[in-house]
């Protein structure tokens, strides 16, 4: 993790001090981080992604884009989804109007869902690479 973080800075043209004042810690704690004397937190690791907008998984392990996608990305797959020369279409948009229908407390059990589904994707992928 030491070479993706000098990497992720680098990559984003900051200074250590920088870097370190951004996720408020102090620039020799990054320098040990880089050098990998020590290892990042699991609450350092965290603040890193939301603050960069970092790929968890490519910081823990290389797997994966650098940086997650920005809103700009997320529109245009949407925008791509809903298209109707799109083969899914009116799939899609069922389960958009079935879902705006369910009231909070269900949509937020369904996003659960959907999220540890697509962790254990994660898990099975990682499990196979190896």
């Amino acid at each position: 993790m030491n070479e993706r973080l000098k990497a992720l800075r680098k990559s984003l043209n900051l200074t250590q001090k920088d870097f370190a004042e951004k996720i408020g810690i102090k620039r020799n704690t990054l320098a040990k981080y880089e050098t990998g004397v020590i290892s990042p937190s699991t609450a350092v690791v965290s603040l890193i992604c939301r603050v960069f907008n970092v790929n968890e998984d490519w910081l823990r392990s290389g797997q994966g884009e650098m940086f997650l996608p920005t809103g700009d990305d997320v529109a245009e797959m949407v925008s791509n989804l809903v298209e109707e020369s799109n083969p899914f279409y009116d799939t899609i948009l069922d389960i958009m109007r079935s879902f705006s229908k369910l009231d909070n407390k269900s949509q937020e059990v369904i996003c659960n869902f959907a999220e540890d589904l697509a962790k254990k994707f994660i898990e099975k992928e990682k499990k196979e690479d190896d």
